[in-house]
C-alpha cells in the first residue's frame, strides 16, 4: 500500500498544552512517511486553533478544520474523516496517549488480513492513567456491547485509536452520535453490516497535559448509543429477550392459580399481553430496520 494513501483524524478541543508537546513530533511523523493529517478544532476556548493554523502554513499536508461551535468528540471526527481523502484514515487524540508508531502497526494489520477496520487493542495495565472507574466502564460498555451483537471480534471497542476503510466510514456518518459514544457506534456499525473489523496491540501512555473530559455520564450516553444502533440494525435482540421474560413471567404467576382452578389472574394476562405485545412491536421494527439496510 501507498504510504500516501492514509490520513490521520485528530479532534482537538482545548489541547493547546498537549500539542505544544505532540504536535512538532506528530508533523515529523507524518511528513517522513508522507501521511495527510486533519486535525478539527472543535471550538476551543484557549489557542489551540491559532497554534494549528500557525502549524498549517508550515505543512502542507496538515489541513486544519474549526468548528464555529463546540460539537463534541464525534462531531469532530465526523468532520475530519469527511476532509479525509486517501484510501484509509487512522483515528487518534490530541493529548499524547497513542504512540505514533502504532499507526503502523494498524496498517501493518490491515495488509495481513485485508481489514476494513482495525481497533488498536490497549492492554488493560498499559499506561494512560484510566483509573478503576474508566476501566470498569468499558468492561460494562462491552459486557453490554456483547450481549447485544453476535460474536463481538473486538475487546476494546471504545479505544480511540481504529484505522478505517475512508469511504465505508464516510457512509455510515450520519448514524453516528456527536459525543464520546462515536467510538463504540461506527465500529458496531460495520460489525453489523458484515464488514472485516480486527484488532491489534497498542500501546498507551499518560496524557501530556490538560485534563480529560470523560466521566460517569459519558459512560451512561455510551451505553443508550449502543442500544440505538442496535435498534437500528437489529430490533428483535432488544424486543425479543424482554417480550420473552414478560410471556415467562406471567406463565409462573399464572401457575398457582391454575393449580387452585382459579382462572388466570390479571397480573399473569396483563404481563403476557404486555410480552405479545412488544414482540409484535419488535418485527414491526426489524421490518423498518431492514429498509433502513437497503438505504445504506
Amino acid at each position: 500500500m501507498q504510504t500516501n494513501d492514509l490520513t490521520l483524524v485528530i479532534p482537538a478541543y482545548n489541547e493547546e498544552a498537549s500539542l505544544r508537546q505532540f504536535l512538532p513530533e506528530l508533523l515529523e511523523f507524518c511528513g517522513s512517511h508522507g501521511f495527510q493529517l486533519v486535525i478539527v478544532d472543535d471550538c476551543s476556548k484557549d489557542k489551540t486553533g491559532v497554534l494549528l493554523d500557525e502549524a498549517a502554513e508550515k505543512n502542507a499536508f496538515l489541513q486544519v478544520f474549526h468548528h464555529k461551535v463546540n460539537r463534541g468528540y464525534g462531531g469532530a471526527l465526523i468532520s475530519g474523516l469527511r476532509l479525509s481523502q486517501t484510501r484509509f484514515s487512522v483515528t487518534l487524540d490530541a493529548d499524547g496517549q497513542h504512540r505514533l508508531e502504532d499507526v503502523l502497526h494498524l496498517l501493518e494489520k490491515q495488509q495481513e488480513t485485508n481489514a476494513d477496520l482495525v481497533v488498536g487493542c490497549r492492554a488493560s495495565d498499559s499506561g494512560g492513567g484510566s483509573g478503576f472507574y474508566r476501566a470498569l466502564g468499558k468492561k460494562m460498555i462491552r459486557f453490554i456491547a456483547g450481549r447485544l451483537v453476535d460474536n463481538l471480534p473486538i475487546s476494546d471497542l471504545n479505544s480511540g485509536m481504529k484505522l478505517y476503510d475512508t469511504e465505508l466510514a464516510k457512509r455510515y456518518l450520519r448514524l453516528c452520535p456527536d459525543g464520546m459514544a462515536f467510538s463504540e457506534v461506527l465500529p458496531l456499525v460495520f460489525i453489523q453490516e458484515k464488514h472485516l473489523v480486527t484488532e491489534t496491540p497498542i500501546t498507551v501512555v499518560p496524557r501530556r497535559d490538560g485534563k480529560s473530559t470523560i466521566n460517569t455520564m459519558t459512560a451512561l450516553d455510551t451505553m443508550l448509543q449502543i442500544i440505538n444502533i442496535v435498534m437500528v440494525f437489529n430490533p428483535m435482540r432488544i424486543f425479543l429477550p424482554i417480550g420473552g421474560v414478560m410471556i415467562l413471567l406471567g406463565l409462573l404467576w399464572a401457575i398457582p392459580f391454575l393449580i387452585r382452578g382459579s382462572g388466570l389472574s390479571s397480573v399473569s394476562m396483563m404481563a403476557m399481553t404486555a410480552g405479545l405485545l412488544l414482540i409484535m412491536m419488535g418485527l414491526l421494527a426489524e421490518q423498518l430496520a431492514q429498509i433502513r439496510k437497503k438505504d445504506l
